[in-house]
């Protein structure tokens, strides 16, 4: 602001009502001009929300809406849509040996019409029919006799078989198809009771079903506890957490999984507590591929970071605010990841030297592009860190994390991307468009392990129905843990 020196000397002599009136003009014009930049920067945020969708932010591509035109960050394989030549396909095969045999034979003669019934007939052609029989509870009784022993006088009960508990139940394939139903396929409660009902004849009670989910959590517990074991030898592991409500109150639901084995566990906190519940990065030496949410970096393992995150935060920076280095970035992971997979493909287990050094170069080139983009901003009166750009957290992030970043390029044991704990934390995401949320805290964690032990047999290649009727008979099927 001009003092009323400044402004005699630019202006000439001055009254003192008219210095009041430009002193407060100026202060007006001070406040407005914070204003407009206040609000330029949030039409800008707010215009760069808009602008998101699956392909430049962490949104999910059923956000998208059916207006916006389906983006993917893929790219075009050239091949055709369908089975591949060489595909074996799967179709129904003919069966040597039918359950039963329906013999058609022509009583009449199709031209004059006589009687030809007691005619032989020859076989001229078979087709087969796949079908299944009539579905109905089947009621066995047991029955506990005793006897007397002739010598001593005493009488012996045999005793009932193991599962065998109440005067009236259900048994355990009755139950794993209940489980099947509600935790592998997440078909909601109510409309389980109702397929009960018209499948099998039998009303289901709503307390029933949730005592199957609960009894089945708890035969599973040393599985779990073998899985997370497992998880925290391992020489990769994967990790993700999304929020699921819980009770009505907000949860974070964790995943640590392999190509092999899966773990979930609920908690109401997203960081470091949660993450020291669950068991597994306290003990872990590995590397541990996550997103870079920061608690992650308290552990004193080795880290990778998702690059699938890094490219739609690259291409988001770039459509939107027209910063080319993020372009250039995007084409350095690409050029990386095609010189990994030109390398496994040549069946070596490094990128060349040399590439490896353009890499690396061009990696940096980007960096320092990105700083002079997103200058850092200048300080705020106001209490606390000044707040940072988007572009220039990313920048900071890739510069400070380049080894964690590009740990792909450097260890082929290391996938590009974190897919693979995305994929298995989609089952929470599915579950929660479902039935909304969970009740009760329970019932969440009865999900989440339950879902665990299906998630990881599934990858093992086992029959998830047959895998849950081993559970409601109380001894489950063991997973195979490997080795580290």
């Amino acid at each position: 602001m001009l003092t009323r020196e400044q402004f005699q000397t630019t202006y000439g002599p001055v009254t003192d009502a008219v210095f009041t009136l430009f002193t407060q003009m100026q202060i007006a014009s001070a406040a407005l001009e914070q204003q407009v930049v206040a609000l330029t920067a949030q039409v800008k945020e707010l215009q760069g929300r808009l602008n998101q969708d699956s392909h430049n932010s962490n949104k999910p591509p059923s956000s998208d809406g059916l207006k916006k035109k389906p983006v993917t960050l893929r790219g075009k394989s050239g091949r055709k849509s369908g089975g591949q030549k060489g595909h074996p396909g799967h179709r129904l095969e003919f069966s040597d040996q039918p359950k039963d045999t329906v013999v058609h034979s022509p009583s009449s003669c199709s031209h004059c019409g006589a009687d030809l019934k007691t005619v032989p007939s020859t076989l001229k052609e078979k087709r087969q029919v796949f079908d299944i029989p009539p579905v109905e509870l089947e009621c066995t009784e047991h029955q506990a006799h005793c006897k007397c022993c002739p010598g001593c006088g005493e009488t012996t009960i045999a005793p009932f078989p193991n599962g065998v508990d109440h005067l009236v139940q259900y048994g355990a394939r009755f139950k794993a198809t209940m489980l099947y139903c509600t935790l592998y396929q997440m078909i909601p409660t109510g409309r389980v009771r109702e397929m009960a009902a018209d499948l099998f004849g039998t009303c289901l009670s709503e307390g029933t079903l949730y005592n199957i989910i609960h009894r089945a959590s708890t035969t599973l517990a040393p599985v779990e506890n073998e899985i997370k074991e497992a998880l925290s030898k391992k020489a990769l592991t994967h990790h993700d957490e999304t929020g699921a409500r819980v009770n009505g109150s907000l949860h974070w639901v964790h995943v640590v999984c392999t190509a092999l084995l899966t773990v979930y566990f609920r908690h109401k906190s997203r960081g470091k507590t949660a993450m020291d519940a669950l068991g597994v990065l306290s003990k872990f030496l590995g590397t541990a591929m996550h997103d870079g949410w920061k608690p992650y970096f308290r552990y004193g393992c080795k880290h990778a970071l998702c690059n699938a995150h890094h490219l739609r935060e690259l291409k988001s920076l770039f459509e939107q605010e027209g910063q080319k280095w993020a372009q250039d970035m995007i084409g350095v992971l690409m050029d990386a990841k095609m010189a990994v997979e030109t390398a496994l493909r040549q069946g070596r287990d490094r990128v060349h030297p040399l590439l490896l050094c353009r890499l690396e170069k061009r990696y940096r080139d980007a960096i320092a592009a990105g700083y002079k983009a997103n200058p850092p901003p200048k300080p705020t009166r106001s209490r606390g860190p000044t707040k940072q750009s988007v572009g220039g957290n990313l920048v900071r992030r890739l510069d400070n994390y380049q080894q964690e970043t590009l740990a792909f390029l450097y260890h082929f044991d290391v996938p590009f991307d974190n897919n693979q704990a995305e994929r298995d934390v989609r089952m929470i995401k599915v579950k929660l468009k479902v039935s909304g949320c969970f009740r009760t805290d329970d019932g969440a964690d009865a999900f989440c392990r339950i879902r665990g032990y299906i998630s990881t047999m599934r990858k093992q290649g086992h029959n998830v129905l047959a895998i849950l009727h081993s559970v409601c008979q109380g001894a489950p099927t063991r997973p195979d843990l490997g080795t580290p």
